[in-house]
C-alpha cells in the first residue's frame, strides 16, 4: 500500500501545480497593447548658397533656420510624448534660382502636410496653389515681401516672417517717439533694396516722419574685402554722404549687403544710423532675454553652439505652430489643425511678452519687432504712444482696412 499511496501523493502535487498554473494564467491581467502614437511631419524646404557679407561676424550659419526648427521639433516631442503624438523633421535644400515643384512633391510623398519653407516669393508661389490643392500647408519663415500677404496671398500659406512693412513701422515708430523726425534715405540698386526704402516711405507716411533726402547707392562690385577697396570705401562713404539738408537719422535699405555696414561712423555729419545698419528692427535678437527669453537663449546655444537668429526663432515658432495646434486639438489631421490655428483660439507663446496670433486677413503673424545694434536690444516695438482699436500689434505693418489681400 505504501507504493501506491506514494504514487496518489505525488500525482495530486503535480495536478495541484497544473491546476495553479492555469488558475495563475486565467487570473493574471492580460498586457494591454501599446497604443500607437499618432504621426505628424513636417517638411522644411530650404533653397540656400553661401552668402557674402560685408563683416565676417555676419556670415549666416550653415544651419540658420534649420536649426531653429530642429529646436521646435524637439519642443513638440516634449508635449507630444503626453499626448500620444510623434513629430518629425524632413529637411530638403535647393539652389535659390531651382525649380522646387519635384523637391515640394517628394516632401508631400513623405507624408508631410506642414511645411517650413524658406524660399523666394517666385518659389513660394510656385507651389502654393498646388498644396492647396493637396491640403498642404506652408509656414514662411524667411520672404518678407509684402506682396505674399497682400494681391498675391493664400488661404494656406501662413507667414511667420515680419514684412519689410512690419519692420519699417516698428523702426519709424521709436524714431517719432524719440522725436527725431527728420531722416535721410540712402537705398542699395538691388530689388529686394528698393522694396526696403518703398516701407521707410510709408512708415514716414503713416507716423508723421519726414524724408527730408534720399539717395541710392549704385554697386559697382568693387573688391570690398581688399585694402585698397577699404580705403577707398571709407573715403566714398564720407563724400557720399556729403550735402544733405539737415537731419536727425540716416535710414539705410541696403538688404543686399552693398555698402550699409559701412556708415556707421563714417557718415560727413555726426548722425544716427538705423534701418538695415545700425539700429536694425528683427523678429529677434540674439541678446534678448526678456520674458524668459534668456532661457531659449542658453538652449539654444548649449544645443547648437552658437547664438539663436530670427531665421532659427522664425522656424521655431513655425514648429511650436504646428506642436500647438496638434496638442490643443488633439489631432493630426492637417484640416482640423489649420482651423485651429485660423480660430479665435489659437495663440503661441515665443519669448516676447505676450501672446502671439495669426491675422485672418493675411494669415501674417501678429508679433513685436525688436530693434537693436549687433551688441543689445534698444527697444520693442510697438511703441506705447501708438494705439489700436484691437491689437497694438496692428499698428505694425498693413492693418485690415489697408489690406489688398483676397485669400483663396
Amino acid at each position: 500500500m505504501v507504493p501506491y499511496t506514494r504514487l496518489f501523493v505525488i500525482a495530486l502535487f503535480f495536478l495541484g501545480v497544473n491546476l495553479s498554473g492555469a488558475l495563475a494564467q486565467q487570473t493574471a491581467p492580460q498586457a494591454k497593447p501599446q497604443k500607437q502614437s499618432a504621426e505628424i511631419r513636417i517638411g522644411y524646404l530650404r533653397a540656400y548658397a553661401p552668402k557674402l557679407t560685408l563683416s565676417l561676424l555676419d556670415l549666416p550659419p550653415r544651419d540658420e533656420g534649420i536649426a531653429g526648427a530642429k529646436a521646435g521639433i524637439k519642443d513638440d516631442n516634449t508635449t507630444g510624448k503626453f499626448m500620444g503624438q510623434n513629430f518629425d523633421l524632413d529637411v530638403t535644400e535647393v539652389k535659390p534660382d531651382a525649380d522646387v515643384v519635384k523637391p515640394f512633391n517628394d516632401l508631400v510623398a513623405k507624408g508631410d502636410h506642414f511645411i517650413i519653407v524658406d524660399l523666394s516669393t517666385p518659389q513660394i508661389l510656385s507651389i502654393a496653389d498646388m498644396a492647396r490643392d493637396k491640403g498642404v500647408f506652408l509656414f514662411n519663415v524667411g520672404d518678407r515681401d509684402d506682396s505674399l500677404r497682400e494681391e498675391d496671398c493664400r488661404i494656406n500659406v501662413f507667414h511667420i516672417a515680419p514684412t519689410r512693412s512690419m519692420l519699417a513701422d516698428a523702426l519709424a515708430q521709436y524714431l517719432i517717439v524719440k522725436k527725431w523726425p527728420r531722416w535721410v534715405l540712402i537705398y542699395g540698386s538691388h530689388k529686394p533694396d528698393q522694396l526696403y526704402a518703398d516701407a521707410l516711405r510709408r512708415a514716414a507716411t503713416r507716423f508723421g516722419g519726414q524724408i527730408v533726402a534720399e539717395k541710392e547707392f549704385k554697386d559697382t562690385g568693387t573688391a570690398r574685402r581688399t585694402d585698397t577697396g577699404l580705403a577707398q570705401v571709407d573715403q566714398q562713404i564720407t563724400a557720399f554722404t556729403q550735402g544733405f539738408p539737415d537731419y536727425d537719422v540716416m535710414l539705410v535699405a541696403d538688404e543686399s549687403e552693398v555698402f550699409g555696414t559701412y556708415l556707421p561712423y563714417r557718415t560727413w555729419s555726426p548722425r544716427l544710423v538705423a534701418g538695415t545698419a545700425g539700429l536694425v528692427p528683427s523678429a529677434w535678437h540674439p541678446a534678448s532675454e526678456q520674458w524668459a527669453g534668456i532661457q531659449m537663449q542658453n538652449r539654444f546655444l548649449r544645443e547648437y553652439g552658437r547664438h539663436m537668429l530670427s531665421k532659427d526663432m522664425n522656424a521655431w515658432t513655425a514648429a511650436r505652430v504646428v506642436g500647438e495646434a496638434a496638442s490643443r486639438t488633439r489631432s493630426n489631421d492637417p484640416k482640423t489643425m489649420s482651423d485651429y490655428i485660423r480660430s479665435d483660439k489659437f495663440s503661441v507663446a515665443a519669448f516676447k511678452g505676450q501672446k502671439l496670433t495669426f491675422r485672418k486677413w493675411d494669415l501674417q503673424l501678429r508679433q513685436p519687432i525688436f530693434l537693436g545694434d549687433d551688441r543689445a536690444v534698444v527697444s520693442t516695438s510697438p511703441q506705447a504712444p501708438f494705439l489700436h482699436q484691437s491689437s497694438t500689434l496692428d499698428t505694425l505693418g498693413v492693418d485690415q482696412p489697408e489690406t489688398r489681400c483676397t485669400l483663396k
